[in-house]
């Protein structure tokens, strides 16, 4: 090996356990397959955040332990636009609204689906 060649060679990609580091730091990929992931491990305990007798305390422990931790899972290595940002939101918000249901109101006795801000305070 000659010394100047030393260091020429550029790395592409690079495997780092499930995330792949790429020189154009694109992330598009890695966020569709977590997308994946969290609505794969959703669907896996759905049965027991659909039932109403667990607790709202209790499905909210369920959704922060095991499905972010799946969903975020390598997440510390993206680097996001606004608009992965905001994809990223809407997919939670959307798990909560299936986890949570609708609310009724109490004057109307009318049932409508929960805000954004809703969801937050949850």
């Amino acid at each position: 090996m000659m010394k100047g060649d030393r260091f020429s060679e550029r790395v592409e990609q690079f495997k780092c356990f499930v995330t792949t580091l790429t020189n154009q730091n694109y992330v598009q990929e890695e966020i569709e397959s977590s997308l994946k992931s969290g609505n794969d491990c959703y669907h896996s305990v759905r049965n027991i955040l659909s039932f109403s007798l667990p607790s709202k305390n209790t499905k909210i422990k369920i959704h922060s332990s095991i499905i972010l931790s799946v969903f975020l899972y390598g997440c510390e290595t993206w680097s996001l636009t606004l608009m992965e940002e905001r994809k990223l939101r809407v997919f939670e918000n959307r798990l909560l609204r299936r986890i949570f249901g609708h609310e009724r109101d109490e004057m109307t006795g009318e049932w409508s689906k929960l805000h954004n801000e809703e969801l937050n305070d949850l």
